[in-house]
């Protein structure tokens, strides 16, 4: 059996980050309306794990109060500890989950329960099913049994296939608020800028923390607000800046997207400052030299401006030459450049 990880948000902190979810799990019990499969749907750091050990707390807890586990009884404490006998948990062996492991979890979840009440078997990034252990899991799906309460947990929910979407409830994780993970990253000594950045490129908070502290991403996120600053002088010196500075720089390809991302962010700051100069910031510390290019930049060069970005992300995804597609990039960014 692997072993859950003990929960690391109380349920309050829980209710704050997913109030629809946590309420849709709690109606499902106090209705009687438990399904017998879950998909819980929702990006790195939208609290998927915590709420398992919520939802499965609320289907075992002995002392259920207002639909709220009382964190005390055995159930509740074997929970969180990993020892209940009722819960098989599984993760990806390598790069999938495999037949094997399907194989046996099945053979569990069919055994007759070491105790009485719900089994609960969970599957852990189930978009890496392969397509052996995706059609035992469906033939175990199709044949429920009113005991059996199955959790997949996922990014990436296409990923699984139609038919097993079909069988189960879907429940969507939504983002984590912006401003309280950038709260969290001033907590944990991270300035308010890099704190607005990293919020921005994750949604995860300890993904955001080593971002913070990766020198290649602060040097990514200063090479990306110098080029802002060169293209709207010289478009001649922008091309040489794109050969000397931005292409040794992002090599691979991930570097590159993560680039154009942040690229996108400065523009986006430039309009959001020209609609509302009290508009929150991708880049806090940019906000005067953005300010400035508000003031002379219209909607229409602006918007004209992100498409090119957005145009030069999917031809990135086509595999286009990086040369030429920055190159195209930094001319249109010039082209029409206009005062106002």
């Amino acid at each position: 059996m692997k072993k859950v990880r003990e929960l690391t948000r109380t349920i309050e902190e829980l209710t704050k980050l997913q109030p629809v979810v946590m309420k849709q799990l709690q109606t499902i019990v106090d209705k009687n309306r438990l399904a017998h499969a879950y998909i819980f749907e929702g990006e790195k750091g939208t609290g998927k794990r915590d709420v398992v050990s919520f939802f499965m707390k609320l289907l075992l807890c002995g002392n259920l109060s207002e639909n709220v586990p009382c964190e005390t009884c055995r159930n509740c404490r074997r929970v969180d500890s990993g020892n209940h006998p009722n819960i098989w948990q599984v993760e990806p062996d390598g790069q999938f989950i495999k037949i094997d492991q399907i194989r046996d979890l099945v053979a569990e979840m069919k055994m007759t329960g070491v105790e009485e009440g719900k089994k609960i078997y969970v599957l852990h990034h189930a978009d890496k099913l392969n397509i052996a252990s995706a059609n035992m899991l469906l033939k175990f799906l199709e044949e429920p049994d009113g005991q059996v309460v199955a959790i997949l947990l996922t990014e990436q929910i296409q990923s699984i296939i139609p038919t097993i979407r079909s069988r189960c409830q879907h429940i969507k994780f939504a983002k984590a608020p912006r401003i309280t993970m950038m709260e969290q990253l001033v907590e944990q000594g991270i300035t308010n800028s890099m704190a607005s950045t990293t919020s921005m490129v994750t949604n995860d908070l300890e993904t955001a923390i080593a971002l913070a502290n990766d020198e290649q991403f602060v040097l990514a996120r200063k090479t990306v607000l110098k080029l802002v600053e060169i293209v709207h002088q010289n478009v001649h010196e922008a091309l040489l800046y794109i050969h000397e500075e931005w292409l040794p720089l992002f090599k691979e390809k991930e570097d590159m997207e993560l680039a154009l991302d942040l690229l996108l962010f400065a523009y986006r700051d430039i309009v959001a400052i020209k609609a509302n100069q009290q508009a929150k910031c991708t880049y806090p510390d940019m906000y005067q030299r953005f300010n400035e290019l508000a003031l002379v930049l219209t909607y229409e060069k602006l918007s004209r401006q992100m498409q090119s970005i957005l145009q030069a992300r999917t031809n990135l995804n086509r595999n286009m030459n990086r040369t030429l597609l920055m190159e195209q990039l930094m001319l249109n960014l010039q082209e029409g450049y206009t005062f106002v």
